[in-house]
């Protein structure tokens, strides 16, 4: 039987890649997104058969709960702290709108449910950014009645991104050239390019 998707954060760098690879997936008849503004020409109409995006307020984000009525979930939301403005907002972003995205997932009662975490996540770090992360991955893993929740959890993310990022453009290149090095128990955090972890997503679903 076909399956029915639903992704959030379809327009950034995983996201992207993300509906690229679902529409073009034959075991998928159809895959929603929402987004907070509507979507750039390309995304939007190279996959018009399939795709179907919905802006909706992510603030509202309950409010939506109807389209969470299919078979599996992807949540690429995310942000920075530098972007988000203030560490109250990114925790919005990284913490309560994913969370409450698991929630109305369970609530529709979905086969299962994936999200982008990070390596290194932890809720006892002193890193705040990995301390929203480990807090987020204990919260889903804690939600009874959702089964088969999984979270991948890359390192630095490659790939070309619409704004720019230049601490990370120099960490990309010093990745590149530090790349042998991350062998053994270092493996997870040898940076990864986003269409890798948008495969490894869908590879976590049930089908």
């Amino acid at each position: 039987m076909l399956k029915t998707a639903l992704v959030l954060g379809a327009t950034g760098l995983v996201g992207q890649q993300l509906i690229a690879q679902l529409c073009s997936d034959s075991r998928y008849k159809s895959i929603v997104c929402l987004v907070r503004k509507p979507l750039g020409y390309e995304l939007a109409f190279s996959h018009d058969d399939k795709l179907q995006p919905i802006v909706i307020d992510f603030a509202a984000l309950q409010d939506y709960q109807g389209y969470f009525g299919v078979d599996h979930v992807y949540v690429c939301l995310g942000s920075t702290i530098k972007k988000a403005g203030n560490r109250k907002a990114f925790r919005k972003v990284d913490f309560e709108y994913i969370h409450v995205a698991a929630q109305l997932a369970r609530a529709q009662h979905v086969q299962s449910f994936v999200w982008i975490s990070s390596v290194g996540a932890n809720a006892q770090s002193s890193l705040f950014y990995l301390r929203v992360k480990g807090e987020l991955e204990n919260a889903i893993f804690k939600l009874s009645g959702l089964e088969h929740a999984s979270a991948v959890r890359p390192s630095l993310l490659l790939g070309n991104r619409k704004e720019h990022r230049l601490a990370e453009k120099i960490g990309g290149l010093l990745a590149g050239l530090l790349s042998p090095l991350f062998v053994g128990p270092f493996a997870k955090y040898k940076p990864i390019q986003a269409a890798e972890v948008a495969t490894k997503m869908i590879q976590l679903q049930v089908f």
